[in-house]
């Protein structure tokens, strides 16, 4: 059966080598149906974000555009508006018609922490070709705060799938009338599409916004930081916000979102005319989010928002990105949220892990 690859799958993989590493890879790196990758030893500050392209290997693009290498293993600072590229431990074989897809993680996303994966011969950054043969590099560039970071730290992780997964619409329908998908009226064209929650109950509170001059943050503490030090809250009594163009939003779906155990999901850009904002950055919504099975009753989906060229009014109900739901090869042996470390099972409007 072709789909998404489970936990139980990607561990026969790294058993099989077809997933390696220079250090032992950790029970907990194993998602229900991603893997986390994690970082190496040295970051490679570059004048500019690249792809290396057909048969090109990132070492040698990196001897174009390298300025400095900085050393990880006693932590070290990523510096906000900086490029840097850092090997991963992992490494990749993957047999022929099985590829791949990377993203960053929830907490990664949250922090407007750019991060995608780049490979050798690679001309898309995050996608992976069936059967490469070869390293992982993370491209990291922090936007909105500075960050200490160290070897073995997990900030993208992994998808593997093994030929067609994504459902049609018309499939999408068919689950959504058995299981349904969302708490309210499914808008299902192109994958299942979610709307801006701005009038959040019994509060004016609707978002954050990144301050723009704030300290370093370092990413293996958590619920340590005052999140006013960081972020401005920000607050609707309308039903409308105004988006400054180049600040990140924190906002939150209005639906509550469920995604079956035998599915996964991956949430993208609802329409590139609409142009004036970004939504997503980290958008991987592993099988049993939101999901009863899994100790959930339907999850907000958290939105990493960031505005372009001119001030733009987003208003309550304004759908702004979309799901596009994939079918598993099998159910998962373990759940998002089920006897794992969930941060954010059952969540509505909510920071990042580091944040009280």
């Amino acid at each position: 059966m072709s789909g998404v690859l489970p936990n139980q799958a990607i561990e026969q993989m790294i058993s099989d080598n077809q997933i390696a590493a220079t250090r032992k890879i950790l029970r907990e790196q194993i998602q229900p149906a991603s893997l986390d990758l994690r970082l190496g030893s040295t970051a490679y500050r570059v004048r500019a974000s690249f792809l290396s392209g057909h048969n090109a290997r990132v070492s040698d693009r990196l001897q174009d555009f390298e300025m400095h290498r900085v050393d990880l293993s006693g932590g070290a600072v990523l510096e906000k508006g900086c490029v840097y590229v850092v090997p991963l431990m992992e490494s990749l074989a993957l047999p022929d018609g099985v590829q791949a897809v990377a993203n960053a993680k929830s907490s990664t996303g949250r922090l407007d922490l750019l991060t995608r994966t780049i490979t050798d011969g690679g001309t898309e950054f995050d996608r992976i070709t069936p059967g490469y043969h070869g390293p992982l590099y993370a491209e990291i560039c922090p936007r909105s705060f500075s960050v200490l970071v160290r070897p073995g730290m997990r900030l993208n992780q992994i998808r593997f799938r093994d030929g067609q997964a994504v459902l049609e619409d018309e499939d999408l329908r068919r689950l959504h009338a058995q299981t349904p998908l969302v708490d309210g009226e499914a808008v299902i064209d192109d994958g299942l599409g979610f709307s801006v929650d701005l009038r959040l109950k019994d509060t004016t509170l609707v978002g954050y916004r990144a301050k723009p001059h704030t300290g370093v943050i370092d990413l293996d503490q958590i619920g340590k930081y005052n999140a006013a030090d960081y972020w401005e809250e920000v607050h609707s009594d309308n039903g409308q916000i105004i988006l400054d163009p180049g600040a990140f939003y924190i906002l939150v779906s209005r639906e509550a979102v469920t995604i079956p155990p035998q599915y996964a999901a991956e949430m993208a850009p609802y329409l590139a005319m609409v142009g004036e904002f970004r939504v997503h950055y980290a958008g991987f919504f592993d099988p049993g989010f939101g999901h009863a099975d899994a100790g959930g009753a339907g999850s907000r989906g958290v939105l990493e928002v960031r505005c372009h060229e001119a001030p733009f009014v987003l208003e309550h109900g304004q759908i702004v990105g979309r799901l596009v739901y994939e079918q598993m090869t099998d159910v998962p042996t373990q759940l998002y949220g089920a006897g794992i470390a969930s941060n954010y099972q059952g969540q509505g409007l909510k920071l990042s892990k580091h944040f009280k």
